[in-house]
């Protein structure tokens, strides 16, 4: 187990803490594990949820004006005691009466029960709103009911605004309800989580393997299958919530779409894109939609998918204003024009005759050699660096293939071409060196039909020298120059030699100059952030240029 603790036995106490510290709005309550609003308006009702930690942000975060008045927090993936969320109600209420907001798992709906027993005895008002939005279980026996999962904090944002608007205890009890019976929710995991105190995963899965249905505290879901794309895993979220029936044909929906605590951002914002895309393509209208981390399980990487069937007054109350350390600032207003033209690329001309004979079958070895080189590439680059080299040489190929057609015969518009290419297609460090390698070679060869091996060397040198001019590196710095520089003096000693033979001679070169760097210390780029660990692996860059000098040698050898 690797996390950033302290004590096992401390973090709740401490993570909340932190969350107080961080935001003079909240106070936690002495001894326990109950975060409440520092102030709140007499005569208002209160709205109190809770549960067990390891959902970071919820419960804690949503408390604040709009939303809860407080959260209680029992240890990782426990419900709180009864006594505690005695305390905590009779902390919260402001004479108005308190919701308690529960997740239908057995621990918190017997403590938070018989704690709104005991309130009542004491005089203080009480209504208890459970959710069960979890649609896994719908149609299932052999269980304790529908859980409550990420769905329960569109109820939370429902109930909040609906006591800070000032309506009475049946009302934002009402209100709330109405939330839990129009949500369903359904989740998906990549990989399973650790509760500190155990120090182990709470289930195995392989590498190839997610797991449907699953809970929030860890607990195996209802199937075990090969992980799909994420189009796929929202068609099968999105179906069992519509399943449901809790959302009529041509509805209209919030969207929540929760990360479960290690999944990507990027992963995140992928799924919503494909779950809007899915919703309005079946005629649902995405009133208000969220994206995030809203009520994990710990590290636990995957997603779940809420759906909130909404009417005039929901929609309100979701816009309604909170102030919380985890609620969203966006709106959730979905938008409908999500696109700008962009400025038209650069064109070059075809100018004369288009690419053909040995010429295209240069540039066709030279592309497919990237392209095959790819595995080989981003392993070497994942060892020194960032891993995104062969993926972006990948990429920049892929992309002079689609244009070859319309490649014309003169070499340097083929270059000059190919550097517009690469700068459109390649990012990171290779595009914009590709990109000036190519344009200086192309400069060298401007309005020469038929280039010598002088000449190649001339528009090899050139490269070279525009790549040292715009990165700052040199020859010894182990980079892609330090083949590139070999192989270009290895062209210009070659000049009164086929070219077949020179550009063989120049790849041998580089081929030589890319295992040197092996031994040398990285002074640029990425490399050179791993100091020593990189000593006796190549340079990937360098080996990249060997590759495609040596395809390039290799077409004109073989006489194609």
């Amino acid at each position: 187990m690797k996390k950033l603790i302290n004590n096992p036995r401390h973090v709740v106490v401490e993570s909340l803490t932190g969350l107080v510290r961080l935001n003079p709005r909240l106070r936690l309550l002495e001894g326990t594990g109950t975060v409440v609003a520092a102030e709140a308006a007499r005569g208002t009702v209160a709205v109190l949820s809770g549960g067990g930690a390891g959902h970071e942000p919820a419960h804690a975060g949503y408390v604040g004006p709009g939303m809860l008045t407080g959260a209680v927090s029992g240890e990782v993936f426990t419900s709180p005691s009864v006594d505690d969320v005695l305390v905590g109600i009779r902390a919260v209420d402001a004479g108005a009466g308190v919701v308690l907001v529960v997740k239908n798992y057995t621990g918190d709906r017997l403590n938070f029960g018989l704690a709104a027993e005991l309130a009542r005895a004491d005089g203080i008002e009480v209504r208890m709103v459970v959710v069960a939005d979890d649609v896994a279980l719908t149609g299932t026996s052999g269980h304790a009911g529908e859980r409550g999962i990420a769905g329960t904090v569109l109820v939370h944002k429902v109930a909040g605004a609906a006591a800070a608007a000032g309506r009475d205890l049946d009302a934002v009890a009402g209100a709330a309800q109405r939330a839990a019976d129009a949500l369903s929710t359904m989740g998906v995991a990549l990989g399973s989580c650790t509760v500190p105190a155990a120090g182990t995963p709470s289930f195995e899965l392989g590498h190839d393997e997610v797991e449907w249905g699953l809970g929030i505290h860890g607990e195996q879901g209802v199937e075990r299958s090969a992980v799909a794309s994420a189009e796929a895993t929202v068609d099968r979220l999105l179906s069992a919530c519509l399943a449901a029936g809790r959302i009529p044909d041509g509805g209209r929906a919030a969207l929540l779409v929760n990360n479960l605590g290690g999944s990507s951002a990027m992963e995140i914002t992928l799924v919503a894109d494909a779950a809007l895309t899915w919703l309005q393509s079946r005629g649902i209208t995405v009133e208000r939609a969220w994206a995030g981390a809203f009520l994990t399980a710990m590290e636990m990487e995957g997603v779940s998918l809420s759906l909130l069937a909404v009417d005039d007054e929901l929609v309100h109350l979701l816009d309604a204003p909170v102030q919380t350390s985890a609620w969203p600032a966006v709106s959730g207003r979905v938008n409908t024009e999500p696109y700008l033209p962009a400025p038209e690329a650069e064109v070059i001309p075809v100018e004369g005759p288009a690419l053909a004979g040995p010429g295209r079958t240069v540039l066709d070895r030279v592309l497919t050699a990237l392209q095959d080189a790819e595995p080989e590439l981003t392993e070497m680059d994942q060892r020194v660096g960032d891993g995104d080299l062969g993926h972006s040489l990948d990429r920049g190929a892929r992309a002079v293939r689609e244009e070859a057609a319309d490649q014309p015969a003169r070499p340097d518009l083929v270059l000059r071409r190919m550097s517009a290419t690469a700068r459109r297609s390649i990012g990171g460090t290779s595009g914009p060196l590709y990109a000036v390698f190519l344009l200086k070679a192309s400069e060298a060869l401007a309005g020469i039909a038929t280039p010598t091996v002088a000449d190649w060397a001339r528009a090899l040198a050139e490269g070279q020298q525009g790549i040292q001019d715009l990165g700052g590196a040199q020859q010894g710095d182990r980079t892609m120059l330090d083949a590139l520089a070999p192989a270009a003096r290895a062209l210009a000693d070659a000049a009164d030699i086929p070219l077949g033979q020179a550009l063989s001679a120049a790849a041998e070169a580089a081929r030589a100059g890319a295992e040197a760097t092996a031994d040398m210390a990285p002074r640029r780029g990425r490399s050179s952030y791993a100091g020593d660990r990189v000593k006796g692996h190549l340079d990937p860059g360098a080996w990249a240029v060997y590759l495609w000098l040596e395809a390039a040698a290799g077409a004109l050898e073989a006489g194609d």
